[in-house]
């Protein structure tokens, strides 16, 4: 029997029929080990096929994190190493999502329960749906990448970490506001000279992960960062991101500003959690919802006053801003022609709206 027939035979029963007999696939490939090289060979024939379905490095390991296990993981890191590794250039931010993946050495199992693994993996892999592409994929004409990040994104991002690692409120403050400074400047700057230059310059988009528990708050959280930054931002709840469209300084100051203030919410409600049961008070799931949507709220309110203070100061970029946000709205219906508005549910504890409101008006909104 050959090893493609061995490989062919064990996908034909465990993920191309109604059945998933994965007991029959795994068998199949625990009783050949000619089949190894074939089988790896496959999966990273099945991760390419996810790129191609608009999936990245990140989203993959995302999806396998919250349906499988931890030896799931591993294998599907050191699949999308092995099939990056192949190509001499890799679009935008893959490296750095390549970089944070698990460094996961293979799992001692006996050969039928590691071609059990193998097949529930490559199950999920091939049923990943195709979903909107945010950028190329290894292999396609990519246009030349900037070495490093922008001296500008650098500084705001020493700034914020500063700021969230200080016990000094006044310092943080301070520096976040300095940081926020960068951040609106950059992007004004950033959409000058597009005009001036008459540069293609277009929205992009980016992915975020928005995880649980509370997905929804932080959904509704990251919407609140975007919008403030002139971009868009659609949840997919099934799948555990929101994909932010916008134009490329904007996209950045949103990813740092929603990480940081995401740090900041959960470490004001540990604190409110605490206070709460210090005065004899049980907290539960709904004050936890209810604080982070009243942080949410509020700070959506904060960061649009501070983003038309600092765009009120220069007047005369008012239509050069205006075409950006058409065509930012433009590029977000054209990737999610249908979208629908999600309720939140489960805010229903005051104490927990009390306190998320008031944490938000306390968070170091830079600029503020």
């Amino acid at each position: 029997m050959s090893t493609g027939s061995t490989v062919e035979r064990a996908f034909a029963a465990a993920l191309f029929t109604a059945d998933d007999d994965l007991d029959t696939g795994a068998s199949l490939l625990a009783a050949d080990p000619g089949a190894d090289a074939e089988l790896a060979l496959r999966g990273r024939e099945f991760v390419r096929r996810c790129w191609e379905r608009g999936w990245q490095p990140a989203d993959v390991i995302r999806m396998v994190v919250r349906e499988l296990s931890s030896e799931h993981v591993g294998l599907a890191a050191r699949l999308v190493r092995a099939e990056t590794g192949r190509y001499e250039a890799l679009p935008p931010r893959w490296a750095e999502q390549i970089a944070v993946l698990p460094a996961d050495e293979p799992p001692r199992q006996d050969r039928f329960s590691a071609a059990t693994t193998t097949l529930e993996l490559y199950r999920l892999l091939v049923r990943l749906p195709a979903i909107e592409a945010v950028g190329p994929v290894p292999g396609e004409s990519l246009t030349a990448p900037v070495a490093g990040e922008p001296r500008v994104l650098a500084r705001i991002r020493a700034l914020l970490a500063k700021a969230e690692a200080t016990g000094y409120p006044p310092e943080a403050e301070a520096l976040s506001a300095k940081a926020q400074e960068l951040m609106a400047r950059h992007s004004v700057d950033e959409a000058v000279l597009a005009s001036r230059t008459r540069a293609e310059d277009a929205p992009g988009a980016r992915r975020v992960g928005v995880d649980a528990p509370y997905e929804t708050a932080k959904a509704v959280l990251l919407d609140a960062v975007a919008s403030a930054n002139r971009c868009r931002s659609v949840w997919n709840s099934a799948f555990g991101f929101s994909t932010v469209v916008g134009f490329e300084p904007d996209l950045d100051a949103v990813e740092v500003l929603y990480t940081s203030l995401l740090v900041q919410a959960s470490a004001a409600m540990t604190r409110a959690e605490a206070e709460q049961r210090a005065a004899g008070r049980k907290r539960t799931k709904t004050f936890r919802q209810s604080f982070l949507a009243a942080y949410a709220h509020r700070i959506g309110e904060r960061l649009s006053a501070v983003a038309e203070e600092v765009v009120g100061e220069r007047g005369e970029v008012l239509p050069v801003l205006a075409a950006r946000d058409v065509a930012v709205a433009g590029r977000a219906e054209e990737m999610f022609p249908e979208t629908v508005t999600a309720r939140m549910r489960g805010v229903s504890d005051e104490a927990g709206w009390v306190e998320g409101a008031a944490a938000a008006a306390r968070a170091r909104v830079p600029g503020s």
